[in-house]
């Protein structure tokens, strides 16, 4: 995580005050363990898959991308830090612990967050998973997810999601990105994440305006991130295994939802759609071809000039 601040600027130094605190992030994904860089970030838990009432990830990838968004990196100090510390969890087991699931239980999950996004100050939906297809409900239950994402853009959710999947199953979740609102991020690992935005006329020439579909809408580093370890252990020492190391946009997701957590906490009164524009426009350009890099890499400090 600490290359991926670098690359994307949300180093302490370059996002301070601010980091996420005020601002509720729902992750559907495996779970989330008690971690001790998430320690007072967790705020709800719900089990679709075995009905537990108390928190857990037996799979770790839910954990791991939590850390991403909001760990304080306090095993590390403050190295493998997420990029909103102050950003709260409400999390939502859809998945079992091989990382599978079904888009009922997605749909239940999202209908959850939706009750209770007043509740507990929802403002960000991140899905960091794809999701197969569900035999008993076939294309019908599909196209009752796709709306139920649609539905959750216009309560006023800032929705992140994976781009990753680019030759998705018949029926997974990655088939929602077209026409979709939802914000879709790719992995770009590059070093050179200084150059100028996109130009007005670049990004204009993306998804649904010059007839070609431009997956994703932006990159964020997803290769080799260091982040909270499901299966730590605690010692007299302090905390054992604390991190481990994935890849993929899975990992790239949750940054840029943590970005977005840092500019609702600057600018409480915009909306999701304003953050949208906010985040693409100010993201970098890599110099790749934007059927790659949409938009371009994520740049934190930018958003919140």
């Amino acid at each position: 995580m600490d290359r991926a601040r670098k690359l994307i600027h949300a180093e302490e130094r370059e996002i301070f005050p601010y980091d996420g605190s005020g601002v509720t992030a729902a992750i559907l994904d495996t779970g989330i363990a008690m971690h001790p860089d998430l320690a007072g970030n967790v705020i709800g838990f719900k089990d679709f898959v075995g009905g537990s009432r108390l928190p857990y990830d037996d799979c770790g990838h839910g954990t791991h991308v939590a850390g991403c968004l909001c760990g304080n990196g306090s095993c590390s100090g403050g190295r493998y830090a997420g990029v909103a510390r102050g950003c709260r969890i409400l999390a939502g087991k859809v998945l079992d612990e091989k990382g599978d699931g079904t888009i009922s239980h997605m749909i239940e999950g999202i209908d959850w967050v939706l009750k209770n996004r007043r509740l507990y100050q929802v403002r960000i939906l991140n899905i960091s998973v794809s999701i197969g297809a569900d035999p008993a409900g076939g294309e019908a239950l599909f196209h009752r997810l796709a709306e139920m994402l649609e539905e959750a853009w216009a309560e006023g959710l800032f929705v992140v999601t994976a781009a990753g999947n680019l030759e998705p199953p018949s029926g997974s979740l990655s088939r929602l990105r077209k026409d979709s609102h939802a914000v879709t991020v790719g992995s770009n690992d590059g070093t050179d994440s200084k150059r100028r935005p996109l130009s007005g006329e670049a990004c204009r020439k993306r998804r649904g305006v010059d007839g070609a579909e431009r997956i994703p809408d932006l990159t964020a580093p997803g290769t080799g991130i260091v982040s909270c370890n499901a299966f730590f252990r605690r010692t007299a020492g302090g905390c054992r295994n604390a991190y481990t190391e994935k890849s993929g946009t899975s990992m790239s997701t949750p940054l840029a939802a943590g970005a977005a957590a840092l500019c609702f906490q600057k600018y409480p009164q915009e909306t999701n759609e304003q953050i949208r524009q906010r985040m693409l426009r100010s993201a970098s350009d890599p110099g790749e071809p934007r059927e790659k890099q949409g938009y371009g890499m994520l740049n934190v400090a930018r958003m919140l000039e």
